[in-house]
């Protein structure tokens, strides 16, 4: 017998014998788990439901609210509309999941899409999740595997395991009669897949799921039409550069070509900053505000913009929303009790708004600087005051919420979205998560430059995403323009950085299950080893280092 302890029940302990699955454990425990789990925690490393217990155990059950869980539940889903769509139309249909879009992921096929096949493909993955068919997991070489995307057809697939040289087990999924490759654990067996839904939408669907926030419900579906417009430039941004999928990118490093797009990526970036300060001199606003989530890119982003309005005439004064957090004395704090530094609570919007006024009036301004180390605002650094030529450049993660600029007119606001879309996917249903790309954006910058180790940015990501949800997310529909701050070849490059920080985590450290699905997920890009021809206002450089705007 072996025993085992539940984490997630004040580590109750109980007792199985030899040869029980996880899956086991889970039933005898999940009327009393918060919400439905797909995953689970086994000793520190991530364990899919089928895994067989060998000896005694500490197990937590991981629910959507875990970024791998969430992980298991999208691609499980994919795979039962893979299913549906080839019962309902045939195994000659090609599917492409493309991007996260309006609270789902936007897929594409070679099938014309109308309401009538789109009620019939979600009718039979009802019937599929209701006959709870098993999901079985099978074992190949890279040899066996190409075998098999070869003869699905699967160029890209059989492209990418050709490219990549440290893998030699693939794990090939099947639903009755559907196979399928997936680089990351699916559930057991269909019945545990109960929410999502389908919409049409522009040239495709929206498959939709619930999001981490809520669990149990789908989420509510969000019209961004900026986003797709972003998506579709990073999507052309692509093309042009010959990079769609991850075994594109593979084959350019491989063959030494790496140079060419990488300076067409930033000549990309550089073209798109400069059209964005076009569109601020057309519309002739005075203020423009940059909000994204965390490791964005927004600190050179908002620098090299200042650049191009100077170019287009205007001065620029730049100010960053961080610089004015509450006093000490007026902290805030969270439902756990810690100190709240990602609402718009930890915001002194107040003075906030009254020194934009004043700067707007022409009046002289004490513009504070946010010490931490204090931690507290330190006035007379900066005190100064601009004339109507100069264009306030304003940049902070709650710089879109409308509480920060109730009191300027919509007509001197010109609003900026920015996030890491990457326009490649592992192959036609494997994506690319942009919120992996920022955490290991953050987590090479915070070794960098803050003295922070990869467990710290582990440990923390959960807090950030869920800030996001609240303080950031909601309010992209509010942008006038996105900007895409993603590098085609980041990953590659990100990976060199990466890599050693994630093997340093050790398997009795709590962050070492994420630490391991992350070098899981990086080992299907080749290493960038040079980095000599990025330029240095590069974005990426704001998180590698080398910068010549971020210091």
């Amino acid at each position: 017998m072996f025993k085992v302890y539940i984490s997630n029940l004040d580590q109750r302990e109980l007792s199985y014998p030899e040869g029980t699955d996880i899956e086991t454990v889970l039933n005898d425990v999940k009327a009393e788990l918060p919400y439905p789990a797909y995953v689970s925690k086994l000793d520190n490393a991530y364990r899919a439901l089928t895994h067989t217990l060998t000896h005694d155990s500490h197990i937590e059950f991981l629910d959507l609210r875990n970024q791998e869980a969430w992980q298991v539940y999208q691609n499980s889903l994919i795979l039962i509309f893979i299913k549906a769509v080839h019962d309902v139309l045939g195994k000659k249909v090609l599917i492409n999941v493309k991007n996260a879009l309006n609270k789902g992921m936007f897929v594409t096929m070679t099938h014309p899409i109308d309401d009538e096949i789109l009620a019939s493909v979600e009718k039979r993955m009802r019937e599929i999740v209701d006959a709870d068919l098993p999901i079985t997991k099978e074992h190949y070489t890279k040899d066996g595997a190409m075998k098999v995307a070869r003869k699905q057809r699967m160029t890209e697939t059989t492209k990418l395991l050709a490219s990549i040289t440290n893998i030699n087990d693939i794990q090939l999924y099947s639903l009755d009669d559907e196979r399928q490759i997936f680089y990351n654990m699916l559930v057991p067996s269909t019945g545990y897949i109960q929410y999502f839904g389908l919409r049409s939408y522009r040239s495709g669907l929206i498959l939709q799921y619930p999001q981490q926030g809520d669990p149990v419900h789908v989420a509510e579906y969000v019209e961004q039409p900026k986003m797709y417009e972003a998506f579709s430039e990073a999507t052309k941004w692509g093309q042009l550069m010959d990079v769609n999928f991850v075994c594109d990118l593979n084959e350019k490093i491989i063959e030494g070509d790496a140079s060419d797009f990488i300076l067409m990526q930033e000549a990309l970036h550089e073209k798109k900053i400069s059209d964005i300060a076009d569109m601020i001199k057309e519309k002739g606003s005075r203020v423009v505000l940059i909000c994204g989530p965390s490791s964005s890119g927004k600190t050179t982003f908002a620098k090299r913009l200042c650049i191009q309005l100077k170019v287009n005439g205007f001065k620029t004064l730049y100010l960053g929303t961080d610089d004015y957090y509450k006093e000490f004395s007026e902290r805030v704090y969270d439902e756990n009790g810690e100190v709240d530094l990602e609402s718009i609570r930890a915001i002194d919007t107040g003075l906030f708004r009254d020194q934009i006024q004043s700067l707007l009036s022409g009046e002289e301004v004490d513009i504070p600087h946010y010490d931490f180390s204090i931690p507290g605002k330190v006035f007379g650094k900066r005190i100064t005051k601009i004339d109507k030529g100069t264009l306030l450049v304003i940049e902070g993660i709650h710089a879109l919420n409308e509480e920060m600029t109730l009191n300027i007119s919509p007509e001197d606001k010109f609003k900026i979205y920015i996030s890491p879309l990457t326009p490649i996917s592992i192959d036609h249903h494997n994506r690319i998560s942009a919120t992996d790309v920022r955490m290991l954006r953050r987590m090479v910058r915070d070794y960098k430059f803050r003295d922070r180790s990869a467990q710290g940015t582990i440990k923390d990501w959960p807090k950030v995403r869920a800030s996001e949800d609240i303080n950031i997310f909601p309010y992209n529909s509010e942008a006038d323009i996105f900007f895409n701050s993603n590098c085609i070849y980041e990953l590659a490059l990100i990976k060199k950085y990466a890599e050693p920080l994630l093997k340093r985590i050790k398997r009795s450290e709590p962050e070492y299950a994420e630490a391991q699905r992350l070098l899981d997920f990086l080992q299907f890009f080749d290493l960038l080893y040079e980095d000599d021809d990025i330029a240095n206002n590069s974005i990426i450089r704001e998180f590698i280092g080398g910068s010549v705007i971020v210091k």
